[in-house]
């Protein structure tokens, strides 16, 4: 393989017992001088997947470093940044062997039953079986003796390779004419044809090439006549690859040409100097809503690929892909490609593909499709930059956001940061000087900012004497809203119909067996549901503790708000947009197209609808609670209520008609809510960052999670506490502050109780060399490090 293998190509090679897939990353002539092994100790490479490598130097260049930043294995960001199932699973093939055929005879002369006979007779008439069609079969757990027993008295061998992707290119068969039309009708063998398939040649007539199902319906012909004519030596079949087109039957919006305003023109002034002169740079766009900063992207782009360059523009959510895509189509065509999670298996892997040869030069995603390979990188956006959903939740932890700044800089390009309201690490970094700040403070047109209100649920409910959903002035202003053929979104960042259920005989709550929290009732398909494990159960009619019938929901979510608001205006047009809609991708997709064209009056979502949305007719949003967000035992608990505020209100008053915002809470004294009802961004900086400098909090400090979890208790407060001695030990100069270990706040999830440590620091260096110190030293003392998880710059501590 010496003189074909390179780097960034697959390699299946011997792990333990067991193959598995692994990355050419380098490429050495012998062993290097520091390592304690020997020629004789390195094992052989089993096979060579590629002789074109899938990973392209950019890809491995950036993989790399977020492996040594956020202390992920390099193997497991890299198969992250590739498409899912372009790499082929290692499975375990099954052969009879001779021995085993003559067993056989024997078990079938004595018509012997049970699992070993089944198992070796399917092998048997299969030739070679995969272990899991075996397990299909018989049960995993049966199928395992069975291969085990079979294989130990000689019956059947075994091989481990590489089976078929899952992903790979869609063909399609087509025919056409061998030969000229005129050459065709009088050769001898035609003359003598079938009406059928004379039928085929007229309809090849025009020398196009047709795929065969076109053919065979367009002829009205089997596949018999088709054959025939190829064994004449009259039609020619083959194979074509067809592109997985995610926007193949979108409708694009027309192509409009803006005029900027004399702040945008000043601030893609100041972009395109360095875009031009192919030098990396980092602004922070800080644009209110509806200021025009999409068209300064846009505009930005044109000059990247003017300047013979590629384009990568991020988005927070999958909501926005449908809306940006379609516009960037419109206006760049098929040099968009698209990269996130709701794409077919097959359109992810053509779109990669399309990046990777160069025919695509602008790529727009979500936080993945920063790992897009392009080549020739010259522009990054990072859209609505504040974003925590721009952080992997699972391991590997990585931050989409500041990845793509480092790539920006490792490759030379421009990278935007744009936002309402950006992070208050991205604000501090414009301040110190490593971002340039650019501004838009006023919205298009001069269009006045959306008034926003806080109406005091506490004089609600006295008014009232019993808690209310809606304030009589949100439902008097949802009316009027109507009655103006205005639209309007109402938000409540909380999905399901009901919070928990209780019953009313014995006051038990159902909590999910695996989490320490209560199952979310999800009314449309009578389930109660864990939005942290997916756990589900059929709601029930009896309490599960008391058997008692007075079973009662608490609280609401978007589903329960949708069934209100239906029952209070029947006549309204009403449409819901949540993590639940968006799995499936038609339905979200087409409530925002049809909002978008003025075919619903109002959306109802949670906080996938406050970012990035430009509906102008939309003059009224209602925020039905938001104190459960400011609730949350978070640092960041206020930064998000804030941004979220702010975000959604900037829905409103997009177009002509001037629009109002209506914030429903028992907290109308916080900071963040008056800040965000005020758009104050400045003060609400002001004030947020004093909290953190006083108690030694991000952007002050550096921070670290390690979060200790095992199925058993004890065990995992055995570890934790091992891990705090390991730390103390590695902070003996006292240049890290350490906290814990304690409970986390969720301190039971998936079936793994959980205990969290947090270290700070003022200097990065010194806290991954304490924290990269105790995990060493802990490993070598029995910690096992897959209970570990270490987070580096965590986003949320819960």
């Amino acid at each position: 393989m010496r003189g074909i293998a390179r780097v960034g190509a697959r390699v299946i090679v011997p792990l333990g017992r067991s193959l598995t897939t692994g990355y050419i990353v380098d490429l050495h002539d012998s062993l290097q001088a520091d390592t304690n092994l020997s020629d004789a100790g390195v094992k052989d490479v089993a096979h060579l997947v590629d002789a074109e490598p899938l990973v392209t130097p950019e890809v491995l260049q950036i993989t790399n470093w977020v492996s040594d930043y956020y202390a992920a294995p390099w193997g497991e960001v890299i198969k992250t940044a590739l498409p899912p199932g372009v790499s082929a699973s290692i499975e375990q093939f099954l052969k009879i062997t001779p021995q085993g055929r003559t067993h056989l005879e024997v078990l079938s002369a004595k018509r012997s039953s049970g699992n070993l006979p089944r198992a070796l007779q399917l092998i048997a008439e299969g030739g070679e079986v995969k272990l899991g069609d075996l397990a299909r079969e018989l049960g995993n757990v049966q199928a395992s003796k069975a291969v085990r027993a079979l294989q130990r008295d000689g019956l059947i061998e075994s091989e481990q390779r590489a089976g078929s992707p899952l992903a790979r290119p869609k063909q399609q068969r087509i025919v056409r004419l061998s030969r000229p039309y005129e050459e065709v009708v009088c050769a001898a063998d035609t003359r003598k044809a079938t009406k059928a398939q004379h039928r085929i040649i007229e309809t090849l007539s025009h020398g196009d090439t047709i795929p065969l199902k076109e053919l065979l319906t367009a002829a009205s012909v089997g596949i018999s006549a088709v054959k025939r004519l190829q064994e004449k030596g009259v039609v020619e079949l083959s194979l074509q690859t067809i592109r997985r087109d995610p926007l193949a039957k979108a409708v694009l919006p027309p192509v409009q040409q803006y005029e900027l305003t004399e702040a945008q023109a000043s601030v893609l002034g100041e972009i395109e100097q360095p875009l031009r002169q192919g030098e990396y740079a980092a602004f922070l766009l800080h644009g209110v809503t509806g200021s025009g900063k999409t068209e300064v992207y846009m505009r930005a782009m044109r000059i990247c690929l003017q300047q013979g360059r590629a384009a990568m523009m991020l988005v927070p959510e999958i909501v926005l892909t449908p809306v940006f895509s379609r516009r960037l189509r419109a206006y760049f065509g098929d040099q968009v490609a698209i990269f996130h999670s709701s794409l077919s298996k097959g359109e992810r892997f053509d779109e990669w593909t399309r990046v990777k040869h160069g025919e695509s030069q602008i790529v727009i995603g979500t936080r993945s499709a920063v790992f897009a390979p392009i080549s020739k990188l010259g522009l990054v956006i990072v859209d609505e930059e504040h974003e925590s959903t721009y952080r992997q939740a699972d391991s590997p932890h990585y931050h989409g956001r500041d990845t793509a700044i480092v790539r920006a800089q490792k490759e030379s390009a421009v990278v935007i940061l744009g936002s309402a309201t950006p992070s208050l690490e991205s604000f501090h970094n414009a301040h110190t000087g490593k971002y340039r700040c650019l501004r838009l403070q006023s919205r298009i047109a001069n269009r006045a900012m959306a008034e926003a209100r806080m109406i005091d649920m506490r004089e609600v409910f006295e008014r009232h004497k019993q808690p209310r959903v809606f304030s009589d002035d949100l439902l008097e202003a949802i009316n009027d809203t109507h009655r103006r053929k205005e639209q309007a979104i109402i938000l409540l960042n909380r999905r399901g119909y009901s919070s928990f259920v209780l019953c009313r005989s014995c006051g038990e709550t159902i909590k999910c067996p695996n989490c320490d929290v209560t199952l979310t009732y999800h009314r449309n398909e009578r389930v109660i549901l864990c939005h942290y494990c997916n756990h589900r159960e059929t709601a029930p009619h009896r309490c599960p503790s008391c058997k008692g019938e007075y079973i009662y929901y608490i609280g609401e979510g978007t589903e329960k708000i949708e069934s209100m608001l239906t029952k209070l205006f029947p006549a309204l047009r009403i449409s819901r947009i949540d993590r639940d809609t968006a799995s499936r991708r038609g339905v979200f997709e087409k409530a925002l197209l049809d909002f978008s064209d003025g075919n619903l009056d109002m959306l109802i979502g949670t906080q996938m609808l406050a970012k990035g949305h430009d509906f102008p007719n939309v003059t009224l949003v209602g925020v039905v609670s938001v104190d459960a967000g400011l609730a949350l035992p978070d640092f960041r608990a206020a930064e998000r209520t804030f941004q979220l505020i702010t975000q959604v209100a900037g829905r409103a008053g997009r177009g002509e008609r001037a629009g109002r915002v209506l914030v429903q809470t028992y907290h109308p004294n916080h900071y963040a809510l008056r800040h965000a009802c005020a758009q104050d961004y400045d003060g609400f900086y002001k004030e947020e960052m004093q909290h953190r400098q006083n108690h030694s909090y991000p952007p002050f400090v550096a921070l670290a999670s390690l979060l200790v979890h095992d199925p058993d208790q004890s065990r995992v407060r055995s570890h934790a506490v091992g891990l705090r001695k390991e730390m103390d030990v590695a902070n003996k100069d006292r240049t890290c502050r350490i906290l814990g270990p304690a409970p986390a706040p969720l301190a039971r999830l998936k079936g793994e109780h959980r205990m969290q440590l947090l270290v700070k620091s003022r200097s990065r260096r010194q806290l991954r060399q304490v924290v990269d110190r105790a995990l060493v030293t802990g490993a070598k003392r029995g910690l096992n490090l897959r209970g570990v998880n270490l987070e580096i710059d965590p986003v949320s501590l819960m």
